[in-house]
């Protein structure tokens, strides 16, 4: 969307001052641990764009909270695996020799939006060393949400989702639907319901680079906003609208066992 259109579908701007107070008003409170899934088109114009947003949030949580971002690159991988947009079968040698190693300190994220790009490079942040699921966090537990990141089934317990969920944290949609709420693969994973993938990302052992093979789900997001609607209808949780995006908080752990129980309840795996 054009800056043009975003300012034109904008009855008031979107400041640093003016989002802590709706994130405040939300519910948002220092100390809180919060993984933000994040749509920038969708809050309207904002003085500042998603630094400002950022800062927004960290000026809340303070120091003494933790805010958490997925930082994922879904394109580290093997091109057979592609198919938004495929690539011809007779690139795939060529493209497997020359794709970069996963470097978590300067590889892009792919599909996540301004607002994660954005925090992946902003002082203080560390990120995660998996291929293909990093996160990043800032703040107080950023330490022990990134490390030992788990090369296998990297958005199971032994992941930074599952160390959110540890902490009993948070799960903010701003300006996104549940389609995008990463938590949830954790709770495919408590359900028990899935069957297995072998994977292969390239990345760095030892400063040389090699395609390394991992187990992972056989994700299906494609039932989240299902799960989601019926989650919105059975759960309690705080929802609202800054400018012009609809907004959801919720406690990790309620969205999680929520998934886990209802994949269970009705064999969709």
């Amino acid at each position: 969307m054009s800056e043009e259109r975003v300012v034109n579908q904008t009855i008031k701007p979107l400041t640093r001052s003016l989002l802590v107070d709706e994130f405040r008003n939300l519910g948002i409170e220092k100390g809180m641990t919060i993984i933000v899934h994040s749509a920038m088109s969708k809050l309207g114009w904002v003085c500042g764009g998603p630094v400002a947003v950022i800062q927004a949030l960290q000026d809340v949580l303070t120091s003494n909270g933790t805010l958490v971002m997925p930082t994922h690159t879904s394109n580290v991988s093997d091109p057979k695996e592609w198919g938004n947009p495929a690539i011809p079968e007779s690139w795939w040698a060529e493209v497997r020799r020359e794709m970069p190693a996963f470097d978590a300190h300067v590889t892009p994220t792919y599909g996540m939006g301004q607002i994660a790009e954005t925090f992946r490079t902003m002082p203080g942040v560390l990120r995660s060393n998996h291929p293909r699921y990093s996160f990043a966090a800032w703040g107080k537990n950023k330490s022990y949400i990134t490390k030992n990141h788990s090369l296998d089934y990297g958005m199971g317990e032994n992941s930074p989702l599952g160390k959110i969920y540890a902490l009993d944290g948070f799960v903010l949609l701003l300006g996104t639907g549940y389609e995008n709420n990463t938590s949830m693969h954790l709770g495919e994973h408590l359900s028990m319901r899935y069957g297995t993938l072998r994977k292969e990302s390239p990345v760095l052992e030892n400063g040389v680079r090699v395609w390394q093979t991992f187990t992972d789900l056989d994700y299906n997001d494609e039932i989240f906003n299902d799960i989601g609607q019926a989650f919105d209808n059975d759960c309690s949780f705080k929802k609202g609208r800054i400018g012009n995006a609809d907004v959801r908080l919720m406690k990790q752990k309620d969205i999680v066992d929520f998934t886990a129980t209802y994949i269970q309840k009705n064999d969709i795996s």
